[in-house]
C-alpha cells in the first residue's frame, strides 16, 4: 500500500506537472527551431511572442466571459484561441515586413538578426505590459479538476490523493494535436516540402522555383500558431504574467538546443528532458521517501536537491553540458 501511495505522490507532484510543462516547452521550442532552421537565426523575441498571442486570447476570453459565452466545463480560452493566433500572425507578419525583411535583403549575418530580435523582444514586452499590465492575470474558468484528490482517495482507498487538473490534460491533448498537424504539414503538403527544401539548401531551392517570401510567410504563420498555443496553455496551467514569458526563453532555448537546434523532433524531446530535469531536481522528495524507505533511514528534511527558485538554473546547467559535450544536440541539429 505504501508503494502505491509513493507512486501516486510521484505522479501528483512530478510526472503529471512535468508532462504538462514539457508539452508547453516542446511547443515553444518548435517555434524557435523552425525559425532557426528556415530563417537562419535564433529568435530571442519568441518568449514575448508567446506572451503577445496569449494576451490577445485573454482579452477575447474576458469579452466572451462578460457576454456569457463559454464552453461549460472547458476553459473559454479555447474558444478565444483562434483570435489570439490571428492577432499574433498579424503582429509577426508586420514585424517581418517592417524589420526582418530589410536585414534578409541585405544578407545580414545571423548575429545581426539575433541582436535585432532582442530589440523586437523589448518592444513586444513593453506593448504587452502596457496593454494588459505587469501583474498576474487570471482567465481560466470551467472545471478546475478532471479528478480531485478527495475523489481519488474515495475511489481507491489510498491515503495519498491524485489531483489531475483540466488544464494539464488539455495541454497534453492540444500539444499532441498541434505536433501531429505540424509533422503532417511538413512531410505531406507541397508547401511543407518546399520549406524543408529551403531549409536544407537555400540556393538549390531557389533554382527549383521555390518562392522564398512565401516560405518565410508560412514559417511566421506556423510560428505564430505554435507560440500562441504554447503561451495560452502555459497561462491556463500556471498564470499569465508578461515577465514570466521573458524568463521562459531560457528553458525554451535549452529545449531546442538540447534536442538539436533546427530539428523539430529534437525540440519535442528537449522540451521533455528540460521539464523532467527541472521538476525532478526542485521537488522535495520527503513524502515519497517516507513511503518507500524504512523509518530509520527516512529523511527528516525536505530531501530537496535545489529550491524551486533555482528552476531556471537547471536549464542553464543542462544547456552548458550539452554545448560542451554534444554541441549538435541529442539529434543532429539543423534539419527540418
Amino acid at each position: 500500500m505504501d508503494f502505491l501511495n509513493a507512486i501516486v505522490a510521484l505522479s501528483n507532484f512530478v510526472l503529471v506537472p512535468a508532462i504538462a510543462y514539457g508539452s508547453q516547452l516542446a511547443l515553444g521550442a518548435l517555434g524557435v527551431t523552425l525559425i532557426y532552421g528556415i530563417l537562419r537565426f535564433s529568435n530571442f523575441a519568441h518568449g514575448d511572442t508567446m506572451a503577445f498571442g496569449a494576451m490577445i486570447t485573454i482579452l477575447v476570453t474576458w469579452w466572451m466571459q462578460s457576454a456569457g459565452i463559454n464552453l461549460g466545463p472547458l476553459p473559454t480560452a479555447l474558444l478565444a484561441l483562434p483570435f489570439g493566433i490571428l492577432g499574433c500572425v498579424a503582429m509577426l507578419l508586420l514585424t517581418d515586413r517592417l524589420i526582418y525583411r530589410f536585414y534578409r535583403e541585405q544578407k545580414a549575418k545571423p548575429v545581426i538578426l539575433v541582436i535585432v530580435s532582442m530589440g523586437v523582444m523589448f518592444i513586444m514586452n513593453g506593448i504587452v505590459r502596457f496593454i494588459i499590465g505587469p501583474n498576474d492575470q487570471r482567465f481560466a474558468d470551467g472545471e478546475r479538476f478532471l479528478i480531485s484528490a478527495r475523489e481519488f482517495k474515495a475511489m481507491t482507498g489510498l491515503s495519498e490523493g491524485l489531483a489531475i487538473r483540466t488544464s494539464s490534460v488539455i495541454t497534453v491533448v492540444v500539444a499532441v494535436i498541434a505536433v501531429a498537424l505540424l509533422f503532417w504539414f511538413l512531410n505531406r503538403t507541397r508547401t511543407g516540402k518546399s520549406m524543408r527544401a529551403y531549409s536544407d539548401n537555400e540556393d538549390l531551392a531557389l533554382l527549383s522555383g521555390i518562392n522564398p517570401e512565401r516560405v518565410v510567410m508560412v514559417t511566421w504563420l506556423i510560428v505564430a500558431a505554435l507560440a500562441t498555443v504554447a503561451g495560452v496553455l502555459y497561462g491556463l496551467d500556471k498564470s499569465f504574467k508578461p515577465f514570466t514569458y521573458f524568463q521562459l526563453l531560457l528553458p525554451i532555448f535549452a529545449s531546442a538546443i538540447v534536442g538539436g537546434l533546427g530539428n523539430p523532433l529534437g525540440a519535442i524531446t528537449g522540451g521533455f528532458v528540460i521539464a523532467f530535469s527541472e521538476v525532478t531536481i526542485t521537488y522535495a522528495w520527503k513524502k515519497v521517501a517516507n513511503y518507500v524507505l524504512p523509518e530509520s533511514i527516512a529523511p527528516d528534511g525536505l530531501a530537496q536537491l535545489l529550491s524551486t527558485d533555482y528552476k531556471f538554473a537547471v536549464s542553464f546547467v543542462i544547456l552548458l553540458i550539452v554545448l560542451l559535450f554534444k554541441p549538435t544536440g541529442l539529434f543532429k541539429g539543423k534539419a527540418v
